[in-house]
């Protein structure tokens, strides 16, 4: 039986990727019926919504999707695409392997740096409750936060924005759960729990207690606690004794870039995003949109992407054989793009969907 799975093809760079993986997923022999969709800047253009309603129902339908990057602006614009799929589709967890593969470049390539970052999507600052400067509602947040708060917000709401950071207890738990259970079903060994409870005692520190009350319910993985900023020092000096970090929603943003990093960088950096009703998989990079149509960017992430969504749907003997596809075309380094080559301007270096052919053969 076939497996229903939407593809949404993202902008910049997006489409290209897309094509690259779709085929490789498609050469480990799983029968996939693809439902092709739009979405980003481009689309933006044409139907006046980065955000069609039609992908969302396609999600809603098949409950899987393979999602190619898409722009989000900065500072100005829409709101990020990826933060409003995972809070309207309940995908809570988003769990980013950074794995070292033989052939990569990186400073840690002698290291055997394996880790899993599990980051809570829906609550903390990501979660979208801000207040622009200026806005009348602004002034009276601002108001109410003075009467009923010790310390005073010195500014006004004329130079001052705001933004609400809610934790809870249900979420925590829930994330944290999701890390242990990670560990167990993958034959992880520990489970570090990231935070700044020292400063923020009431998100925070929210935050590490609950996670120190669900470590009681696992016995047979080992836990322990870092302070973020620690954490950051601790990954760059051994980055090797560390294996599963379960982190609030900013923080697990910031180091899992930190931690693709150690690896080699965002090229080879996966995603899934999971719920309970669905899950979307994506590439940890974006959209690159200044190599837009030029056949050149790695295809790597978003095709380990697709491992990680044949995994979840059950697929586990094709998601290995494609992971070590590959791991084989990169430790080869003959048919790869050029951030792989030891020199980035090696004339050898081959494109997108060149590379995407090396390991469709290679399956």
């Amino acid at each position: 039986m076939a497996h229903e799975v939407t593809l949404i093809t993202g902008d910049g760079t997006g489409p290209e990727l897309a094509e690259a993986a779709r085929r490789c997923v498609d050469a480990t022999g799983v029968k996939i019926n693809w439902d092709v969709q739009e979405a980003g800047v481009d689309v933006m253009e044409r139907l006046g919504t980065p955000l069609p309603e039609g992908v969302m129902e396609s999600v809603r339908r098949t409950k899987c999707a393979l999602k190619a990057p898409i722009t989000t602006p900065v500072g100005t614009g829409f709101r990020s695409i990826n933060v409003h799929l995972r809070q309207a589709l309940g995908l809570f967890a988003c769990i980013r392997p950074c794995k070292q593969y033989k052939g990569v470049r990186s400073f840690f390539a002698d290291v055997p740096v394996d880790l899993v970052i599990v980051r809570e999507n829906t609550e903390d600052l990501y979660a979208g409750i801000e207040f622009e400067k200026g806005k009348p509602e602004t002034t009276e947040l601002i108001d109410v936060i003075n009467k009923l708060s010790e310390r005073k917000v010195k500014t006004g709401a004329t130079e001052t924005g705001i933004s609400i950071k809610p934790m809870s207890v249900s979420g925590t738990e829930r994330i944290v759960r999701c890390a242990f259970d990670y560990a167990r079903e993958n034959g992880r060994k520990k489970v570090t729990c990231v935070h700044k409870a020292n400063i923020m005692k009431y998100t925070d520190g929210l935050w590490l207690h609950t996670a120190m009350d669900v470590a009681k319910q696992y016995s047979d993985i080992e836990f322990e606690e870092r302070i973020v900023d620690n954490m950051c020092m601790q990954l760059v000096q051994k980055p090797e004794l560390y294996d599963v970090l379960v982190l609030p929603n900013l923080y697990g943003d910031i180091l899992s870039d930190l931690a693709a990093g150690l690896v080699g960088g965002l090229g080879v950096a996966p995603g899934a995003n999971i719920g309970p009703n669905g899950a979307v998989f994506e590439a940890t990079h974006g959209s690159a949109p200044k190599y837009k149509g030029k056949n050149k960017v790695n295809p790597t992430a978003l095709i380990l992407s697709g491992m990680l969504m044949l995994k979840h749907l059950g697929e586990v003997d094709a998601a290995k054989r494609l992971e070590d596809a590959v791991a084989a075309v990169i430790a080869e380094g003959k048919y790869v793009t050029y951030d792989l080559k030891a020199d980035r301007n090696d004339p050898t270096a081959v494109g997108t969907r060149e590379m995407a052919e090396a390991i469709c053969k290679k399956l």
